[in-house]
Protein backbone atom coordinates (compact mmCIF):
# COMPACT_ATOMS: atom_id res chain seq x y z
CA UNK A 1 0.00 0.00 0.00
CA UNK A 2 3.06 2.22 0.84
CA UNK A 3 4.44 1.24 -2.63
CA UNK A 4 1.38 2.27 -4.69
CA UNK A 5 0.93 5.44 -2.28
CA UNK A 6 4.63 6.36 -2.66
CA UNK A 7 3.88 5.63 -6.68
CA UNK A 8 0.89 8.19 -7.03
CA UNK A 9 2.83 10.72 -4.97
CA UNK A 10 5.57 10.79 -7.41
CA UNK A 11 3.57 11.14 -10.27
CA UNK A 12 1.52 13.40 -8.88
CA UNK A 13 5.14 15.88 -8.58
CA UNK A 14 5.83 14.85 -12.00
CA UNK A 15 2.65 15.67 -13.51
CA UNK A 16 2.57 19.18 -11.58
CA UNK A 17 5.57 19.92 -12.60
CA UNK A 18 4.91 19.10 -16.77
CA UNK A 19 1.32 20.97 -16.29
CA UNK A 20 3.87 23.89 -15.04
CA UNK A 21 6.27 23.13 -18.01
CA UNK A 22 3.78 23.37 -20.41
CA UNK A 23 1.53 26.59 -18.80
CA UNK A 24 4.03 28.82 -17.46
CA UNK A 25 4.23 31.19 -20.86
CA UNK A 26 1.21 33.10 -21.19
CA UNK A 27 1.70 32.44 -24.78
CA UNK A 28 1.77 29.10 -24.69
CA UNK A 29 -0.96 29.03 -22.81
CA UNK A 30 -2.88 30.84 -25.64
CA UNK A 31 -1.71 28.58 -28.74
CA UNK A 32 -3.05 25.21 -26.73
CA UNK A 33 -6.43 26.53 -27.38
CA UNK A 34 -6.37 29.72 -29.73
CA UNK A 35 -5.35 27.99 -33.04
CA UNK A 36 -7.17 24.87 -32.69
CA UNK A 37 -10.62 26.58 -32.46
CA UNK A 38 -9.48 29.00 -34.90
CA UNK A 39 -7.94 25.90 -37.19
CA UNK A 40 -11.39 24.56 -36.81
CA UNK A 41 -13.29 27.34 -37.84
CA UNK A 42 -11.47 28.39 -40.51
CA UNK A 43 -11.35 24.73 -42.20
CA UNK A 44 -14.77 23.98 -41.41
CA UNK A 45 -14.96 27.69 -44.36
CA UNK A 46 -12.22 27.12 -46.61
CA UNK A 47 -12.45 23.39 -46.96
CA UNK A 48 -14.90 22.54 -49.04
CA UNK A 49 -15.14 20.28 -52.04
CA UNK A 50 -18.27 22.12 -52.90
CA UNK A 51 -19.27 24.06 -56.09
CA UNK A 52 -20.66 27.55 -55.55
CA UNK A 53 -20.08 30.96 -56.91
CA UNK A 54 -19.36 30.10 -60.13
CA UNK A 55 -18.98 32.25 -63.22
CA UNK A 56 -20.08 30.60 -66.39
CA UNK A 57 -19.92 31.71 -70.43
CA UNK A 58 -22.90 31.20 -72.09
CA UNK A 59 -22.50 30.99 -76.15
CA UNK A 60 -25.50 31.50 -77.36
CA UNK A 61 -25.98 30.69 -81.10
CA UNK A 62 -29.52 30.27 -80.86
CA UNK A 63 -31.24 33.47 -79.53
CA UNK A 64 -34.53 31.53 -79.69
CA UNK A 65 -37.45 30.35 -76.79
CA UNK A 66 -35.57 27.36 -75.64
CA UNK A 67 -31.86 29.57 -75.75
CA UNK A 68 -34.43 31.86 -73.20
CA UNK A 69 -35.19 29.13 -70.87
CA UNK A 70 -32.21 27.57 -70.56
CA UNK A 71 -30.66 30.90 -69.47
CA UNK A 72 -33.42 31.07 -67.06
CA UNK A 73 -32.80 27.94 -66.10
CA UNK A 74 -29.07 29.11 -65.36
CA UNK A 75 -29.95 32.33 -64.20
CA UNK A 76 -31.97 30.99 -61.46
CA UNK A 77 -29.62 28.46 -60.04
CA UNK A 78 -27.82 29.05 -56.49
CA UNK A 79 -24.94 27.47 -57.67
CA UNK A 80 -23.64 30.02 -60.31
CA UNK A 81 -22.52 33.57 -59.70
CA UNK A 82 -22.96 35.46 -62.94
CA UNK A 83 -23.53 34.25 -66.61
CA UNK A 84 -20.94 35.86 -69.03
CA UNK A 85 -21.98 36.49 -72.74
CA UNK A 86 -19.71 35.02 -75.45
CA UNK A 87 -19.83 36.11 -78.77
CA UNK A 88 -17.76 33.34 -80.70
CA UNK A 89 -15.65 30.29 -79.90
CA UNK A 90 -12.63 32.09 -79.93
CA UNK A 91 -14.50 34.26 -76.61
CA UNK A 92 -14.74 30.78 -75.52
CA UNK A 93 -11.75 29.74 -75.23
CA UNK A 94 -10.39 32.54 -74.28
CA UNK A 95 -12.83 32.72 -70.96
CA UNK A 96 -11.71 29.53 -70.50
CA UNK A 97 -7.87 30.03 -71.16
CA UNK A 98 -8.06 32.96 -68.78
CA UNK A 99 -10.02 31.33 -66.13
CA UNK A 100 -12.65 33.59 -66.22
CA UNK A 101 -15.17 30.53 -66.07
CA UNK A 102 -15.34 27.61 -65.01
CA UNK A 103 -17.78 26.44 -67.75
CA UNK A 104 -19.24 27.34 -70.55
CA UNK A 105 -22.53 26.60 -72.30
CA UNK A 106 -22.67 26.42 -76.09
CA UNK A 107 -26.62 26.72 -77.19
CA UNK A 108 -26.14 25.73 -81.03
CA UNK A 109 -28.10 27.29 -84.38
CA UNK A 110 -31.28 25.87 -84.40
CA UNK A 111 -32.13 24.56 -80.96
CA UNK A 112 -34.90 26.44 -80.86
CA UNK A 113 -36.84 25.12 -83.83
CA UNK A 114 -35.54 21.11 -83.06
CA UNK A 115 -37.36 21.36 -80.19
CA UNK A 116 -40.29 23.01 -81.41
CA UNK A 117 -40.39 20.47 -84.36
CA UNK A 118 -39.80 17.55 -81.07
CA UNK A 119 -36.89 16.54 -82.62
CA UNK A 120 -33.83 15.98 -80.81
CA UNK A 121 -31.84 18.73 -79.49
CA UNK A 122 -28.96 18.79 -77.97
CA UNK A 123 -26.77 21.76 -75.78
CA UNK A 124 -22.73 21.70 -75.38
CA UNK A 125 -20.58 22.09 -72.67
CA UNK A 126 -16.82 23.54 -72.33
CA UNK A 127 -15.12 22.67 -68.70
CA UNK A 128 -11.72 23.63 -67.60
CA UNK A 129 -9.93 20.36 -67.09
CA UNK A 130 -7.41 22.25 -64.80
CA UNK A 131 -10.02 22.00 -62.58
CA UNK A 132 -10.92 18.68 -63.08
CA UNK A 133 -13.54 17.63 -60.09
CA UNK A 134 -14.69 21.48 -59.70
CA UNK A 135 -15.39 21.21 -63.46
CA UNK A 136 -17.06 17.29 -63.18
CA UNK A 137 -19.34 18.61 -60.91
CA UNK A 138 -20.21 21.66 -62.70
CA UNK A 139 -20.87 19.95 -65.76
CA UNK A 140 -23.67 17.36 -63.87
CA UNK A 141 -25.30 20.49 -62.37
CA UNK A 142 -25.36 22.35 -66.14
CA UNK A 143 -26.62 18.57 -67.37
CA UNK A 144 -29.19 18.54 -64.80
CA UNK A 145 -30.96 22.12 -65.38
CA UNK A 146 -30.67 21.88 -69.63
CA UNK A 147 -32.43 18.72 -69.17
CA UNK A 148 -34.94 20.22 -66.86
CA UNK A 149 -35.07 23.26 -69.51
CA UNK A 150 -36.03 20.38 -72.31
CA UNK A 151 -38.60 19.45 -70.07
CA UNK A 152 -40.30 22.64 -69.36
CA UNK A 153 -40.24 23.51 -73.34
CA UNK A 154 -41.83 20.36 -73.82
CA UNK A 155 -44.44 20.75 -71.03
CA UNK A 156 -43.39 17.77 -68.96
CA UNK A 157 -42.88 17.26 -65.25
CA UNK A 158 -40.12 16.24 -64.40
CA UNK A 159 -41.29 13.28 -62.21
CA UNK A 160 -43.41 12.30 -65.63
CA UNK A 161 -40.24 11.91 -67.57
CA UNK A 162 -39.96 8.59 -70.18
CA UNK A 163 -38.95 5.91 -67.88
CA UNK A 164 -39.80 7.52 -64.79
CA UNK A 165 -38.20 9.06 -62.08
CA UNK A 166 -35.60 8.26 -59.90
CA UNK A 167 -35.79 9.36 -56.25
CA UNK A 168 -33.03 9.67 -54.23
CA UNK A 169 -32.62 9.45 -50.56
CA UNK A 170 -29.67 10.60 -48.09
CA UNK A 171 -29.05 8.89 -45.25
CA UNK A 172 -27.48 10.66 -42.58
CA UNK A 173 -27.24 14.28 -44.04
CA UNK A 174 -30.62 14.27 -46.13
CA UNK A 175 -29.78 17.96 -46.97
CA UNK A 176 -26.38 17.25 -47.96
CA UNK A 177 -24.99 19.72 -46.31
CA UNK A 178 -20.91 19.72 -46.37
CA UNK A 179 -20.11 20.83 -42.99
CA UNK A 180 -22.13 18.02 -41.07
CA UNK A 181 -19.31 16.16 -43.37
CA UNK A 182 -16.26 17.83 -42.60
CA UNK A 183 -16.47 18.84 -39.34
CA UNK A 184 -16.31 15.37 -37.67
CA UNK A 185 -13.56 14.59 -39.63
CA UNK A 186 -11.80 18.02 -38.79
CA UNK A 187 -12.23 16.99 -35.14
CA UNK A 188 -9.27 13.60 -35.68
CA UNK A 189 -7.73 16.51 -38.22
CA UNK A 190 -7.23 19.35 -35.87
CA UNK A 191 -6.83 17.11 -32.42
CA UNK A 192 -3.82 15.21 -34.16
CA UNK A 193 -2.29 18.12 -35.12
CA UNK A 194 -2.01 19.63 -31.19
CA UNK A 195 -1.79 16.65 -29.22
CA UNK A 196 1.68 15.55 -31.60
CA UNK A 197 2.60 19.45 -31.10
CA UNK A 198 2.33 19.37 -27.44
CA UNK A 199 3.77 16.01 -26.51
CA UNK A 200 6.33 16.32 -29.51
CA UNK A 201 8.01 19.32 -27.46
CA UNK A 202 8.16 17.75 -23.96
CA UNK A 203 11.39 15.64 -24.17
CA UNK A 204 13.11 17.33 -26.29
CA UNK A 205 12.27 20.71 -24.34
CA UNK A 206 14.58 19.12 -21.33
CA UNK A 207 17.44 18.63 -23.34
CA UNK A 208 16.88 22.16 -24.79
CA UNK A 209 16.08 23.68 -21.10
CA UNK A 210 19.35 21.14 -19.81
CA UNK A 211 17.27 20.13 -17.11
CA UNK A 212 17.10 16.51 -18.87
CA UNK A 213 20.34 15.79 -16.54
CA UNK A 214 18.34 16.52 -13.13
CA UNK A 215 15.31 14.33 -14.56
CA UNK A 216 17.44 11.31 -14.83
CA UNK A 217 19.31 12.01 -11.40
CA UNK A 218 15.78 12.68 -9.74
CA UNK A 219 14.45 9.81 -7.45
CA UNK A 220 11.71 9.36 -10.31
CA UNK A 221 11.19 5.66 -12.21
CA UNK A 222 10.67 5.21 -15.87
CA UNK A 223 6.80 5.28 -16.13
CA UNK A 224 6.38 7.75 -13.30
CA UNK A 225 8.23 10.03 -15.65
CA UNK A 226 6.61 8.45 -18.91
CA UNK A 227 2.97 8.92 -17.26
CA UNK A 228 3.89 13.08 -16.46
CA UNK A 229 5.14 13.71 -19.65
CA UNK A 230 1.73 11.88 -21.02
CA UNK A 231 -0.82 13.47 -18.89
CA UNK A 232 -0.43 17.54 -19.90
CA UNK A 233 -1.06 17.05 -23.40
CA UNK A 234 -3.61 14.52 -22.35
CA UNK A 235 -5.50 16.88 -20.60
CA UNK A 236 -5.14 19.72 -23.35
CA UNK A 237 -6.40 16.83 -25.80
CA UNK A 238 -9.48 16.63 -23.90
CA UNK A 239 -10.17 20.11 -22.66
CA UNK A 240 -9.68 20.96 -26.74
CA UNK A 241 -12.06 17.96 -27.84
CA UNK A 242 -14.66 19.55 -25.53
CA UNK A 243 -14.50 23.07 -26.66
CA UNK A 244 -14.74 21.34 -30.35
CA UNK A 245 -17.90 19.25 -29.54
CA UNK A 246 -19.52 22.57 -28.38
CA UNK A 247 -18.28 24.52 -31.27
CA UNK A 248 -20.10 22.45 -33.72
CA UNK A 249 -23.29 22.01 -31.65
CA UNK A 250 -23.84 25.39 -30.80
CA UNK A 251 -21.74 27.64 -33.31
CA UNK A 252 -22.41 25.63 -36.34
CA UNK A 253 -25.82 23.80 -35.36
CA UNK A 254 -24.46 19.66 -35.97
CA UNK A 255 -25.75 17.56 -33.16
CA UNK A 256 -23.93 14.99 -31.81
CA UNK A 257 -26.30 11.83 -32.16
CA UNK A 258 -24.11 9.35 -30.64
CA UNK A 259 -23.48 9.25 -27.00
CA UNK A 260 -21.09 11.40 -25.11
CA UNK A 261 -19.57 8.75 -23.21
CA UNK A 262 -18.45 6.67 -27.32
CA UNK A 263 -17.01 10.79 -27.69
CA UNK A 264 -14.60 10.74 -25.20
CA UNK A 265 -13.69 7.31 -24.91
CA UNK A 266 -13.13 7.20 -29.22
CA UNK A 267 -11.30 10.75 -28.03
CA UNK A 268 -9.09 9.40 -25.45
CA UNK A 269 -7.82 6.68 -27.36
CA UNK A 270 -7.01 8.65 -29.87
CA UNK A 271 -5.28 11.20 -27.78
CA UNK A 272 -3.24 8.46 -26.25
CA UNK A 273 -2.22 7.19 -29.67
CA UNK A 274 -0.87 10.15 -31.19
CA UNK A 275 1.08 10.83 -28.10
CA UNK A 276 3.21 7.79 -28.65
CA UNK A 277 3.84 9.04 -31.70
CA UNK A 278 5.01 12.41 -30.46
CA UNK A 279 6.98 11.39 -27.47
CA UNK A 280 8.61 9.01 -29.96
CA UNK A 281 9.95 12.36 -31.92
CA UNK A 282 10.63 14.31 -29.27
CA UNK A 283 12.81 11.18 -28.17
CA UNK A 284 14.71 11.04 -31.32
CA UNK A 285 14.64 15.26 -31.40
CA UNK A 286 17.95 17.39 -29.93
CA UNK A 287 16.20 20.29 -29.94
CA UNK A 288 12.54 21.96 -30.09
CA UNK A 289 12.56 22.83 -33.64
CA UNK A 290 14.22 19.38 -34.67
CA UNK A 291 11.27 18.14 -32.46
CA UNK A 292 8.92 20.76 -34.40
CA UNK A 293 9.95 19.74 -37.89
CA UNK A 294 9.61 15.63 -37.07
CA UNK A 295 6.40 16.29 -36.16
CA UNK A 296 5.53 18.39 -39.28
CA UNK A 297 7.03 15.21 -41.02
CA UNK A 298 4.67 12.56 -39.02
CA UNK A 299 1.66 15.05 -39.51
CA UNK A 300 1.50 15.40 -42.93
CA UNK A 301 1.46 11.64 -44.44
CA UNK A 302 -0.96 10.92 -41.23
CA UNK A 303 -3.56 13.43 -42.61
CA UNK A 304 -2.93 12.20 -45.70
CA UNK A 305 -3.90 8.46 -45.12
CA UNK A 306 -6.90 9.31 -42.77
CA UNK A 307 -9.46 9.51 -45.58
CA UNK A 308 -10.44 13.20 -44.66
CA UNK A 309 -9.07 14.64 -47.85
CA UNK A 310 -9.80 11.20 -50.32
CA UNK A 311 -11.30 7.77 -49.52
CA UNK A 312 -8.96 5.57 -48.15
CA UNK A 313 -11.11 2.74 -50.42
CA UNK A 314 -9.60 4.73 -53.30
CA UNK A 315 -5.72 4.29 -52.41
CA UNK A 316 -3.24 1.38 -54.02
CA UNK A 317 -3.27 -2.02 -51.79
CA UNK A 318 -0.01 -0.95 -50.39
CA UNK A 319 -1.20 2.22 -48.59
CA UNK A 320 -4.82 0.56 -47.56
CA UNK A 321 -2.56 -1.54 -45.38
CA UNK A 322 -0.63 1.19 -43.84
CA UNK A 323 -3.52 3.09 -43.05
CA UNK A 324 -5.13 0.91 -41.04
CA UNK A 325 -1.57 1.97 -38.49
CA UNK A 326 -2.98 5.47 -38.54
CA UNK A 327 -4.90 6.51 -35.49
CA UNK A 328 -6.54 9.74 -37.05
CA UNK A 329 -7.91 7.04 -40.40
CA UNK A 330 -10.19 5.22 -37.56
CA UNK A 331 -10.64 8.34 -35.53
CA UNK A 332 -12.00 9.93 -38.91
CA UNK A 333 -14.97 6.70 -39.22
CA UNK A 334 -15.47 7.17 -35.10
CA UNK A 335 -16.04 11.00 -35.90
CA UNK A 336 -18.32 10.57 -38.42
CA UNK A 337 -20.48 8.09 -37.25
CA UNK A 338 -20.78 9.30 -33.87
CA UNK A 339 -21.77 12.59 -35.43
CA UNK A 340 -23.69 11.97 -38.61
CA UNK A 341 -25.28 8.70 -37.10
CA UNK A 342 -25.99 7.31 -33.98
CA UNK A 343 -23.38 4.84 -34.09
CA UNK A 344 -23.86 2.06 -31.44
CA UNK A 345 -21.22 1.17 -28.94
CA UNK A 346 -20.56 -2.52 -30.29
CA UNK A 347 -19.38 -1.08 -33.56
CA UNK A 348 -17.51 1.90 -31.49
CA UNK A 349 -15.52 -0.46 -29.69
CA UNK A 350 -14.80 -2.48 -32.82
CA UNK A 351 -13.41 0.76 -34.17
CA UNK A 352 -11.36 1.85 -30.75
CA UNK A 353 -9.70 -0.84 -30.40
CA UNK A 354 -7.18 -0.40 -33.30
CA UNK A 355 -6.52 2.61 -31.32
CA UNK A 356 -5.70 0.94 -28.54
CA UNK A 357 -3.28 -1.51 -30.16
CA UNK A 358 -1.93 1.59 -31.71
CA UNK A 359 -1.49 3.20 -28.53
CA UNK A 360 0.46 0.02 -27.05
CA UNK A 361 2.94 -0.22 -29.77
CA UNK A 362 3.49 3.86 -29.74
CA UNK A 363 3.76 4.10 -26.09
CA UNK A 364 6.42 1.19 -25.63
CA UNK A 365 8.13 2.09 -28.55
CA UNK A 366 8.84 5.68 -27.13
CA UNK A 367 9.29 3.98 -23.88
CA UNK A 368 11.75 2.31 -25.13
CA UNK A 369 13.66 5.27 -26.97
CA UNK A 370 13.42 7.40 -23.71
CA UNK A 371 15.08 4.51 -21.35
CA UNK A 372 17.80 4.71 -24.52
CA UNK A 373 18.54 7.78 -24.06
CA UNK A 374 18.56 7.84 -20.10
CA UNK A 375 21.22 5.33 -20.29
Amino acid sequence: MNRWLAFLIRCRAMIIKEMWAVLRDPRARIILVGPPIMQLVLFASAATLEVKNVEIGVLDLDNGPAAHEVLQQLAGSPNIHALHRLASYADLARAIDRRDVLCAVVLPEGLSRDVAARKAASAGAVCDGRRSNSAQIMGGYLADMVGRAGLALRGVAPDAAPGGATVVRHMFNPNLDFLFFVLPALVATVASISSLSVSGQSIARERELGSFDQLMVAPLRLPEILIGKMTPPLIVGLVNATLYLLVITQLFGEPLRGNVFSYYLATFCFLTANIGLGMAVSALAQTQQQAFLGIFLVAVPVNLLSGFAAPVDNMPLMLRMIAEADPQKHMVVLMEGLFLKDMPLATVLANTWPLMVISAVTLTFSSLLFRSRME
